[in-house]
């Protein structure tokens, strides 16, 4: 399937002071966050991307026009090192597709903006470019095609480290509750689409707080819940612990390489059954394990 992403915001909250990258670009490692989110879908043998791109985007563009293999491969130089043999590539049958989609532009209007390249595809797959995930995206396909959902989103345990608290009437706390404990579920993107979600996107709207919630009172949006390794990349603080875990060779989202994120194709636990998003915000999930 194809895959477009989101990559052309601002992204205030990862600025240092130092760089004016667009947030995709934040290395993780020796390569920029998008590499990895699409790492991600080509270890499950989608590589025809659709990047949308705004602020920033010579800086995506440059990447890719001067991509160095050598960076994440075994080689071999000879001949003076007029001839290189690498042993693997990354990109080599990777497709894509460079589209501006304005500075501005709310996710919903990127996206219809790149309409024409996907809208004759029964489904295609979506994300933002800064968030990582070892979700099993075959799965999370699977239960989608299964349904006659028009959206399908990735939902994971709130990722705040703070405490909600329940106050009495005469003001005192009667408890105190970690935020991740909450029955309540964050949009963690990886979203899964037909293309029927440009009949409920208009101009300059939003893709979830617009077209998806019109889609969630019509009963047309799917959930997965899931509490396995997920992690946003928003803040320079966020940023730099994901950096820390790659040279910590602690690297759950790295499911292309075994070494880094200990997986041997097989999954391990956290994923829980498919869910679906009533009209009255809450998730149904039969049969999940949580």
């Amino acid at each position: 399937m194809k895959v477009v992403l989101f990559c052309g915001g601002l992204g205030m909250r990862m600025r240092d002071g130092v760089t004016n990258a667009p947030k995709p670009m934040a290395l993780v490692g020796e390569r920029p966050l998008i590499w990895h989110v699409m790492r991600y879908y080509a270890h499950f043998g989608h590589t025809d991307f659709v990047l949308c791109l705004g602020y920033g985007a010579a800086a995506v563009k440059d990447f890719f026009l001067n991509y160095d293999e050598t960076r994440s491969n075994d080689f071999v130089l000879e001949k003076g090192a007029r001839a290189l043999k690498l042993f693997k590539t990354d990109i080599a049958d990777w497709r894509i597709t460079f589209v501006d989609t304005g500075l501005h532009s709310p996710i919903g209007e990127r996206l219809r903006r790149v309409r024409q390249f996907v809208a004759d595809e029964p489904m295609f797959l979506a994300n933002y470019a800064d968030v990582l995930t070892d979700a099993p995206l075959p799965d999370m396909v699977q239960r989608f095609e299964a349904t006659d959902a028009v959206a399908g989103l990735l939902a994971v345990p709130p990722q705040s480290s703070h405490h909600a608290v329940d106050i009495g009437d005469d003001g005192l706390i009667t408890r105190v509750t970690p935020m991740r404990d909450l029955k309540h579920w964050e949009n963690g993107g990886y979203f899964v689409l037909r293309p029927g979600i440009f009949d409920e996107l208009r101009e300059d709207e939003d893709l979830v707080e617009d077209a998806i919630v019109r889609l969630v009172r019509k009963g047309k949006v799917l959930a997965y819940p899931y509490k396995g390794y997920w992690s946003p990349a928003d803040t320079v603080k966020e940023r730099i612990q994901l950096d820390d875990r790659y040279h910590r060779a602690d690297c759950p989202w790295m499911i292309w390489d075994s070494e880094r994120s200990g997986h041997r194709d097989s999954f391990g636990e956290g994923f829980g059954s498919s869910a679906v998003l009533h009209p009255d915000g809450t998730l149904v999930a039969a049969g999940a394990t949580f």
